[in-house]
Parts: C-alpha cells; sequence; structure tokens
C-alpha cells in the first residue's frame, strides 16, 4: 500500500512552565563555551541561562509538552543525530543526563528544519530558539501519537566533536510486559494528558525516551526489510516466539511490547539498508535517536550501521493432496493484472504448482482488470487470466480453468481503476463446476432445494451485491463444485481493508479499529448465506475463504461462525502457527479458510512463502485445506 502524506497537527496551547532548577546545570558548559568563542556576550549569556527552559522540561511528564505553542530560547543540547532526507532535523540531547530525577521525562528533542538541510553534525553543541510544537505524525485523524519537536529553529554552534550522551539500552529487562495503559474516559479514551508510567507500560516507556539517544544490542528480526528500508526486531526473545522466529500477535491485549522498528539515518544510496527475513538477527550494536513517525510508531533512527546475520529462513511447501481429498486454497495475488511483468506471473505460478502442490481448487483475490490502474472503463480480467494460467502450466502444473464474475467499474475499492475481484481456478482433471448462468455484477445467487440438496441459483454467482456491507468493497463469489460426485460450495471473500483503522501506538488505547463496523455488517451477509445452505441440506459441504482481512480472534471472525455455521480451521493449528501476514513485526491471521459442520476431518496449512520474506510475490501467505467430501 502506498504510503501516505505526512502532515502535521498542533494540539491546543498551553501555559509554559517556569523553568526548572537543572536548567543552569544543563546549558552551563554550552554557555561557557559559547563567551569563550564570543558567540555569546554576557548579556546574552544571562539570558540563555535564565529564560531558556531544559529539554526535559519542553518534554514534560505526560506526552504533550507544556510549552506546546510556546517559543524558546537558547535551549542546549549535544546533536546526537542528524536526517537530511524525508522530515529534515536533528535530535539534540541533554549532555548531563537525567537531571531532574525523574524518569517520566525525556533528555531529548527532535529540532525540524523543514525545507532546509541541517547544518549541523553529531557532536556539536548548540543552542536551539524556535517553536515547541506536537506534530502529529498522518494528522490527527490518524490517532497516532504527537511528536515534541522544535520548529523554525535558530542554531548556534558552540563547539563541535563532543563526546553524545550516552545511549540509554532498551531490552527484554527495561521494557516492561504491560503495553499501554487504559485510556481517559473523560478525554475520549486518549492517553495524551496521562502521566507517563515507564516502570509499568511499554507505551510509556518509549515515550519517556522519545528523541532519546538509544541502543538496542542483538535482536531477532519479527518483520522482513520493506521497501521503504526498514524492519522490525524484538528485545523480548521469548514474547510469543514462534518456530521460524516471528512474533504472534494472537489477541487484542498481547502487542508484544518488545517490538522496535529499525531504519538508518544514513541515505541508502551512501550504506545500502540489509535484507533480513523473519528469525535472522540485527548483529552487534545498534544505537541511535528514538523517533516516532507515522508507519511503526516508536522507531530507532540508527546512526551506527545496520548490519545482520542472515538464517537462511525456507518457504514452506505444502504436501500434496491424496487421491480421495480435495486440496482449497486461497491465495491473494497481490493486485494482479495483465501488464505486470512475466516474472512476477513466473513466481506466482510457481507457488500454485512448487508450494502449494497444485490445489484441485484456488480462490485468488486481488484479481485486476485487463489494464490494471489505468481508469478507462476496462473490467475485463480474461488477459490477466489467461497469463496467469499460461504460466501455472508452464511451471509444470495443471491447465486450470477458471470462473468469476466481472464487477461493475469502480464499485468494488481497491487501488482506484484496478477493478479487483475474486476468481476460480479449478484443475478440471480433479473437480469439475456447476454452471449455473445469470449471475453478473448485480444479480445475487441465491439458494435453493434440489433433488434433495442445496443448489445455487446462479454459479457462479454474487452474494447480495446491493447490500450496504458491500459498498465499494469487494462483493463475495459463490461457486459450486463437484468432487467425486459430491457436491461442494465455495464462497470467496476479500473483505473490507483495516485502512483507517488506528496503530497499535494510537494515543487511544484501546486504539479505535473504524474498518471492523463493515467487516462485521459482510460476516453477517457470509454468514446468513452459508446458513441458508445448510438450511436447504444440513450436511452440505461449504468452505467460506478468502482474504478476511481480520483475525482469528475478532468480532468478525465470530460473526462468520455463527451460531456454528462454520468454523474457523485456522483454529485447528497450534497458537504459534496462526499466521498468514506480518505487520510491524506481529504475526497475525488476515487469510482464512472457514469450514462447515460436516467438513469434521481435515488437514489445514498457512504455507509460509512471503509474508516472512524481504523478497515477496505478495504480502500474504496462502492457505490451503484438504479434506474428503
Amino acid at each position: 500500500m502506498p504510503r501516505r502524506t505526512l502532515t502535521a497537527n498542533r494540539t491546543a496551547t498551553r501555559t509554559a512552565p517556569a523553568a526548572s532548577g537543572g536548567r543552569s546545570a544543563a546549558v552551563a558548559a554550552v554557555v561557557s563555551t559559547a563567551l569563550a568563542a564570543g558567540l555569546l556576550t554576557a548579556a546574552g549569556a544571562g539570558s540563555a541561562a535564565a529564560a531558556g527552559p531544559a529539554i526535559h522540561d519542553i518534554q514534560g511528564s505526560t506526552r504533550l509538552s507544556p510549552y506546546d505553542g510556546e517559543q524558546v530560547a537558547e535551549v542546549a543540547g549535544i546533536v546526537t543525530g542528524v536526517r537530511d532526507h524525508g522530515s529534515r532535523g536533528f535530535w539534540i540531547q541533554s549532555a548531563e543526563g537525567d537531571q531532574d530525577d525523574d524518569p517520566a521525562t525525556s533528555e531529548g528533542l527532535f529540532v525540524y528544519t523543514g525545507d532546509a538541510s541541517p547544518t549541523v553534525t553529531a557532536g556539536d553543541a548548540v543552542l536551539v530558539s524556535g517553536t515547541v510544537t506536537e506534530y502529529v505524525p498522518g494528522g490527527a485523524e490518524s490517532g497516532n501519537q504527537s511528536l515534541t519537536q522544535i520548529t523554525k529553529p535558530a542554531v548556534t554552534v558552540v563547539s563541535s566533536g563532543n563526546e553524545l550522551p550516552p545511549a540509554t539500552v532498551i531490552d527484554a529487562r527495561s521494557v516492561p510486559d504491560a503495553y499501554a495503559p487504559e485510556g481517559d474516559a473523560a478525554d475520549d479514551g486518549s492517553i495524551n494528558s496521562l502521566p507517563l508510567q515507564p516502570r509499568s507500560y511499554a507505551l510509556d516507556f518509549y515515550e519517556s525516551l522519545e528523541g532519546m539517544n538509544v541502543r538496542v544490542g542483538p535482536s531477532r528480526v519479527t518483520g522482513a526489510t520493506d521497501p521503504y528500508d526498514e524492519l522490525w526486531v524484538t528485545v523480548k526473545p521469548g514474547e510469543n516466539r514462534n518456530r521460524r522466529g516471528g512474533t504472534v500477535y494472537g489477541d487484542y491485549s498481547a502487542q508484544n511490547s518488545g517490538r522496535l522498528q529499525i531504519q538508518s539515518l544514513t541515505p541508502v544510496a551512501e550504506q545500502p539498508f540489509p535484507k533480513a527475513d523473519v528469525g535472522d538477527r540485527l548483529a552487534g550494536r545498534t544505537e541511535g535517536p528514538l523517533d516516532f513517525n507515522q508507519f511503526g510508531g516508536y522507531t530507532l533512527t540508527a546512526r551506527t550501521p545496520v548490519t545482520v546475520e542472515r538464517k537462511g529462513l525456507e518457504r514452506e511447501h505444502a504436501r500434496p493432496q491424496r487421491k480421495g481429498e480435495l486440496a482449497v486454497a486461497t491465495y491473494n495475488v497481490e493486485n494482479l493484472d495483465a501488464g505486470d511483468p512475466q516474472e512476477k506471473f513466473d513466481a506466482l505460478a510457481d507457488a500454485v504448482v512448487r508450494n502449494l502442490a497444485s490445489p484441485d481448487i484456488v480462490a485468488l483475490e486481488e484479481i485486476q482488470d485487463d489494464n490494471g490502474a489505468t481508469d478507462d472503463g476496462t473490467v475485463s480480467a480474461e488477459a490477466t487470466l489467461e497469463k496467469f494460467t499460461a504460466a501455472i502450466e508452464a511451471a509444470g502444473g495443471p491447465a486450470y480453468e477458471w470462473r468469476g464474475i466481472d464487477p461493475e467499474d469502480k464499485k468494488d475499492g481497491g487501488e482506484p481503476g484496478g477493478n479487483i475481484r475474486q476468481v476460480f481456478l479449478f484443475n478440471p482433471e480433479r473437480v469439475s463446476f456447476t454452471d449455473r448462468p445469470g449471475g453478473d455484477a448485480t444479480t445475487a445467487t441465491d439458494v435453493v432445494r434440489s433433488h434433495g440438496r442445496a443448489a445455487l441459483t446462479h454459479s457462479p454467482g454474487r452474494i447480495d451485491p446491493a447490500d450496504d456491507a458491500w459498498l465499494d468493497s469487494r462483493k463475495p463469489l459463490a461457486g459450486e463444485f463437484t468432487f467425486r460426485g459430491r457436491s461442494v460450495f465455495v464462497i470467496a471473500n476479500h473483505f473490507g481493508s483495516k485502512g483507517g483503522d488506528e496503530s497499535l501506538t494510537s494515543h487511544h488505547q484501546p486504539p479505535n479499529r473504524s474498518s471492523e463496523a463493515q467487516r462485521l455488517q459482510q460476516a453477517k451477509t457470509v454468514n446468513a448465506f452459508t446458513k441458508k445452505l445448510l438450511k436447504a441440506d444440513r450436511k452440505a459441504d461449504v468452505l467460506v475463504l478468502g482474504d478476511i482481512n481480520d483475525f482469528e480472534f475478532s468480532a468478525t471472525t465470530k460473526a462468520l461462525t455463527d451460531g456454528g455455521a462454520l468454523r474457523a480451521a485456522v483454529t485447528s493449528l497450534p497458537r504459534s502457527e496462526r499466521y498468514s501476514y506480518v505487520y510491524q513485526g506481529n504475526s497475525q491471521v488476515l487469510d482464512q479458510i472457514l469450514t462447515s459442520p460436516s467438513i469434521r476431518r481435515f488437514s489445514y496449512d498457512s504455507v509460509h512463502i512471503n509474508a516472512e520474506f524481504a523478497e515477496q510475490n505478495s504480502d500474504h501467505d496462502p492457505q490451503v485445506l484438504r479434506f474428503e467430501p
């Protein structure tokens, strides 16, 4: 998903308190050096020592600075890091350590230089004047916490080559297990105004170090290097670890407090960022200022080189289905269209054949129209599917046939102009498709009882496409298959995305999950349709599958399984194996296959071939279920 433009937001102006008594200790050396160098007059030195607050005064003991919106003069510090790309600026930190003996107040601060390149280097002793602001990466509506910073700065370099303040170590002992305090109900669930408790909550601990020079030691990678040259590690080796090296997100209250994003302050052109997969190891000591950004929350912006020890994680392979087993898979192929390079088609095809063992039925999500994001009214995906099925056959797979329904132009969400939809591939040598014409983008399929069994009125057909649950979202695709004389109903889904939800580091705790409302309605609609099938034939074999965009413990999944109509097959796996996606260092479930009660025995695989790797053909891992109808 492309990144959004960074926007700023300022909280209400507050009256600045008087400077603390530690202020003179903080600037004494800097002012003295400035006087000796002739950079300050005696009058100026007196003004600097008396008027300017210390960094910890500006940061305060909550998430919001008591100086927000105020002008400050001659704030003293040592430069600990410089960023001359993206959000330009530099970090300063008190040279004297924790002067106020308050672990809740940070001794570091970001100085934002705007379009201008910073003119300082690490080790400079500086005096900074400017305006204190609370910047919200992503804007106020994102729910993100804010970053305290000085803007429109006037900077005086007093001396250079100074020793940097010692780095604060972030490790398993220092980070609390509890993630965040409960938000203040009187403040819309926000934690912004609550006093920080860094010894009790991980988010408070990280906030108490905002802008400070920090360090992590050798740490396990839990989120692979992404296209923006970032990776995630955990400083807690045993926290919800799985056998492949990831950290599993298994509950809303198990956010995994040891996770931390790592970036580099050095531009990639000067020092390439390492490629790392889940389970690799961040080597040595990695040190730099602790930032807060839109795309990962608290982030160690490494001033030192980022190096990785590779552990050689391998992509998994599903076992082939046996003669009497029907193998059904779901795979989000990430905006596949006919204009994509042949290499992408070949890689995805190889995954279907080699890693998934050529399932009998494959439900695909994110098949785009033939010209992808070009917005010209094209809705057919025939060229995309011909190219994909040809690539599968060339890789040694079966000659898959396909069934699908073209959406209305620009009605199903996704990438603008792409017209993504779900499509069934099936191996006609193993399974047959029951075609019942009449289904189209706006005509709903229904359930009837025929010869004592359930049947679809349209196959393929869409489920309740006019229902508000599917507004600007992908409509479910239902199909009726026959395997060894028995009907199998497959419903392919791509529920609404989590876009718009607040992150785990939101200032609302718990974070708002606004997108869940639509998925909940979608789940209820699919559940009701499944119950229609089971009412017509209580022994009907029904598989509901796809990119559900929600966790196995979510309200969405509970609505899908309501009344015992379906079971989430991923729950048959050990808890540490339940994931199909990695987001911000958390391995989690988004893709699912759910089974009707008649499917009592099955074999389930979440086939890990993408989500844990820096090199991906899709950002989702496919799922495969095998059973005997």
